[in-house]
């Protein structure tokens, strides 16, 4: 089992950097597609992503009809404010897609309309145009991980200086 992050002409450095950390950190494929908004050698992608950057498992797209024949049986999820259904009434399988549009446009609406039965939104209050690109990765990705029982993920921690019954 393997979650896909897929970030469409993502623009700015530290949003890519910590949705790289997060893909490390759940054990997901980042997937991104041309044309980024900056270079993978920029100090605050690298910075935002910290030393995991280059052990994760990233690929680029020269654009969507490359990622499509890249990926042709993908189950693709497109995260959008002008999506109907709401995030956690998706079904996400073990190696499904999380499609998340740049962030000055989101996904364009010719793409959407393709996929109209997949795009998900996440409520906000309707004075807000979007939330960040980086927390709602994170909102969406942790959904579909429970919904798949945080598959080979730690569930617990552990105190390592004190007891939970000690008084600290």
């Amino acid at each position: 089992m393997a979650l896909n992050i897929v970030l469409y002409e993502p623009e700015i450095p530290s949003n890519t950097g910590n949705i790289g950390r997060t893909c490390m950190a759940t054990g997901t494929r980042l997937h991104l597609i041309e044309p980024l908004g900056f270079q993978l050698s920029e100090k605050a992608l690298k910075r935002a992503g910290l030393d995991y950057w280059n052990e994760l498992d990233v690929t680029t797209y020269l654009d969507y009809e490359d990622f499509l024949q890249k990926n042709p049986k993908a189950v693709v999820y497109m995260a959008t404010t002008k999506g109907v259904k709401v995030y956690t009434e998706a079904h996400y399988g073990p190696d499904c897609y999380l499609m998340f549009g740049k962030e000055s446009g989101g996904i364009p609406e010719e793409i959407l309309r393709k996929n109209k039965e997949n795009a998900i939104r996440i409520p906000m209050n309707p004075s807000i145009r979007s939330l960040n690109l980086a927390n709602s990765v994170a909102i969406v990705l942790y959904e579909a991980l429970r919904q798949n029982q945080f598959f080979q993920m730690q569930l617990a921690g552990q105190l390592t200086k004190y007891r939970w019954d000690e008084p600290i």
